[in-house]
């Protein structure tokens, strides 16, 4: 039989999750998805995907590939491990892709959101998928003049996470963006690669930044000091979302949805 390998594109609510990776004493997203995939393959199926994302953290957009030789169609693939899977988790798409493929080490880049609710009262719908500050409590001004030091090629350390397994602490930011819908402000960064907790540090500190307690220039000295101990607490992983992976067209993959509930109408 021969093998064939495919991509997909993971969606999920990581509230009740470990994170992605598997995990012997948790429940993960990627033991879910495997246990979905193998019931459709009638064999064990493993995956790989693009960014392994902690706990609490959601993902409109995480792309795996897997390999089977179960005669199976895309939509077969598709509608099998919809069937299988629990309600926090669907997958949006399944392509068939040429044996090169690789969902992590062909990425080009990852764009992640973080959602940040300005409201008083804590939200009783949707409090699982933001982080909540006070209605008049950030600086957006200032947050906005703050980011764009982040652009380039340079070493992140400031905001690398304890227990990051990188070789080395050098990342490419590619974009930052700002922008709001009603009460939310969203705040978007997309990069080659990401360290261990590097967005969630990045946003806090950012939101000392919006609530003065530093000034732009001092969030670009503490990215210039390359010491995470110098850093403010890491954000909540809650508002946080992986919401694109880019490849090379090569590979023909689907379009990537945004993330639905946060109206792409406003301008980032």
């Amino acid at each position: 039989m021969s093998v064939a390998r495919y991509a997909a594109c993971v969606e999920y609510d990581g509230s009740g999750y470990c994170g992605w990776q598997r995990q012997v004493h948790s429940p993960s997203v990627q033991a879910r998805v495997e246990e979905a995939l193998s019931r459709v393959a009638s064999h064990p199926v493993e995956v790989a995907c693009a960014g392994r994302t902690d706990t609490g953290v959601h993902a409109t957009s995480q792309i795996i590939h897997f390999d089977s030789t179960a005669p199976r169609s895309a939509r077969n693939w598709l509608l099998g491990a919809t069937s299988n899977l629990p309600s926090d988790i669907a997958v949006q798409w399944v392509h068939e892709v040429p044996p090169d493929f690789h969902a992590r080490f062909s990425a080009l880049s990852r764009t992640y959101r973080y959602l940040i609710l300005c409201a008083n009262q804590r939200p009783a719908i949707g409090y699982r998928g933001v982080t909540q500050v006070r209605a008049d409590g950030l600086n957006l001004d200032a947050m906005r003049q703050a980011a764009p030091c982040l652009l380039g090629e340079q070493d992140f350390s400031s905001f690398r996470g304890a227990g990051c397994q990188s070789k080395t602490p050098f990342r490419r930011v590619d974009r930052v963006d700002f922008g709001t819908s009603g009460a939310l402000i969203i705040f978007e960064i997309q990069a080659n690669a990401f360290l261990l907790h590097m967005v969630r540090n990045i946003v806090g500190a950012l939101l000392q930044v919006g609530t003065d307690q530093m000034s732009p220039a001092e969030f670009k000295q503490l990215l210039g000091a390359r010491d995470r101990r110098l850093g403010p607490p890491t954000a909540p992983p809650q508002g946080l979302y992986l919401t694109g992976v880019e490849y090379h067209s090569k590979f023909m993959l689907p379009e990537v949805k945004p993330l639905w509930f946060a109206p792409e109408s406003v301008t980032l």
